[in-house]
């Protein structure tokens, strides 16, 4: 991993999981790290960590779940005078059954939309540096999405651990990373989107007792996952590609529906539509 010093960036779901080692291996290796969390108690005490370790790092309030709390954020980071260099779209959750405060379905809304508006909101910042990234942690899930039902996305998810609707907010991350490269990689922008291994996190917090214990069976680490996360943020490696999708460290193909530029076109005009028409 290159030298940091001097590069800022945000992690969404910093306080535990992937999210906090992100974070963690970032400001060790120089950069002022954002921790945007819904949990304060639970990230605090990693802010601590990084600072008492030599880092710089800030704790900025972020419910994905409430695009105000997302507009709040953004505000507050955007309130410093410094620049952006990486957005690591991080957080997210499986299993819930219930809709955002402003209607959406719970999953969908915090693994897509709450992270689509934070990073509209940054983006301007992020235009400001040269070849700065995004990066989206989808999923393997997304392969068994095979399109969006915009319609379904105004109620709760349905089903087993409401696992359909997560395969869909996780095509959507994909998707979102393909039309931002699309749309801002002749300005310097480069986005990308992974797999980081079924981890053994909080992502799946809400899923009922006893089939959360037996999908963590053969779940890796938290250090283990984090390793594309921070692949696709710092290597030199991927510096001059776009819009790709990695597994371990390695590019590799996503599903046909991720590769639907008509359906990441649509995505996007949706997702625009939303965030700007709710108050």
């Amino acid at each position: 991993m290159p030298d940091l010093d001097g590069k800022v960036c945000v992690v969404t779901g910093a306080s535990s999981g992937i999210g906090r080692v992100t974070a963690e291996v970032l400001a060790a290796r120089g950069a002022k790290v954002w921790l945007a969390c819904r949990d304060s108690a639970k990230s605090t005490p990693v802010v601590q960590n990084i600072t008492r370790a030599g880092g710089k790092a800030e704790l900025v309030a972020l419910d994905l779940s409430d695009l105000d709390s997302v507009r709040a954020c953004a505000a507050t980071i955007l309130a410093q005078a410094e620049p952006l260099h990486v957005l690591l779209n991080n957080a997210g959750l499986a299993g819930q059954k219930r809709l955002t405060r402003q209607g959406f379905e719970l999953t969908f809304g915090v693994n897509h939309l709450g992270h689509f508006l934070l990073t509209q909101l940054l983006l301007p910042r992020l235009l400001q540096q040269p070849h700065s990234r995004i990066v989206n942690v989808s999923s393997k899930a997304h392969y068994q999405a095979l399109g969006i039902d915009f319609g379904e996305l105004r109620r709760p998810g349905k089903g087993f651990g409401a696992l359909h609707a997560y395969s869909v907010s996780k095509l959507a991350n994909v998707l979102h990373a393909k039309e931002l490269a699309r749309r801002y990689g002749a300005q310097g922008l480069h986005a990308y989107s992974l797999h980081p291994g079924v981890i053994a996190s909080d992502v799946w917090r809400q899923v009922p007792q006893p089939f959360r214990a037996l999908l963590k069976l053969r779940m890796i680490s938290n250090e283990q996952g984090a390793k594309t996360s921070l692949y696709c943020a710092t290597s030199p490696e991927v510096a001059e590609h776009n819009g790709r999708y990695y597994d371990e460290c390695r590019e590799k193909e996503p599903s046909v529906a991720a590769q639907d530029a008509a359906l990441a076109a649509q995505l996007w005009e949706k997702s625009e539509a939303w965030v700007s028409r709710v108050t």
